[in-house]
């Protein structure tokens, strides 16, 4: 697998996010996996705002919201954040918010993007960086993504031993945002897209918004959300 951070301008508010994309990837072969950031995916859909309004978005974008000693703790459409993932960086001293409906925003972009460069396979992420507690430091993850299977279930697989797995679940979507966020940076790389080559994922024209999302009450975390959620 290849992963390739595609360094492009600024990009700025009001500016089309499919000519941005075209601009800076002449072309795409079949099966590729384009990763977005999302930030730029809000920015597209005028998801800007003035930093005075910051509480007030984020509990507006929260439909649960604790503050910490960092930040505030929240969930936002099945996903734990800080801010709902609000952020500052590189904002040029506003906010900016991620896309209102980041899976259609995904579908949508995953279909004009077939359409343009004349391809039948084609995956698209939109990645931000997120918090694993307990552990330092961010990772990205996919906050949607479109075009591909973004679970692997080998549940009744068996391991090196024989022994069937009775648990494992793969989660490929986060992994490639993870691997794709590594080579775009997170400070002045100016890499905000990356092209994912070579990927052994398993490919598909449906959305897939409900796969990643763990039934609350098995979740490892479960014990211990409960009691605050």
């Amino acid at each position: 697998m290849e992963i390739k951070p595609i360094k492009t301008k600024i990009f700025k508010q009001g500016d089309d996010l499919n000519k941005f994309i075209f601009a800076h990837l002449p072309r795409l072969k079949n099966g590729d996996i384009i990763c977005l950031s999302s930030k730029v995916a809000g920015l597209a859909e005028d998801r800007i705002f003035d930093k005075k309004d910051k509480l007030k978005l984020i509990k507006q974008e929260s439909s649960y919201i604790k503050k910490t000693a960092l930040c505030y703790f929240t969930v936002r459409q099945g996903l734990i954040c800080a801010n709902a993932g609000i952020d500052e960086s590189n904002a040029f001293n506003k906010i900016i918010l991620l896309p209102k409906h980041p899976y259609k925003t995904a579908d949508t972009l995953r279909r004009t993007l077939i359409k343009h460069y004349k391809i039948k396979n084609l995956g698209v992420i939109l990645a931000d960086s997120f918090i694993l507690p307990l552990r330092s430091g961010v990772i990205n993850i996919a906050v949607a993504y479109s075009g591909f299977y973004g679970v692997e279930n080998l549940i009744n697989k068996k391991d090196l031993c024989r022994r069937p797995l009775k648990m494992t679940l793969v989660n490929i979507a986060d992994s490639l945002a993870t691997a794709a966020g590594f080579c775009m940076g997170e400070a002045d790389n100016q890499a905000p897209i990356a092209l994912i080559r070579g990927a052994k994922v398993k490919f598909t024209a449906t959305s897939r918004a409900k796969e990643m999302h763990y039934p609350f009450k098995k979740d490892f975390y479960y014990p211990f959300l409960k009691k605050i959620i």
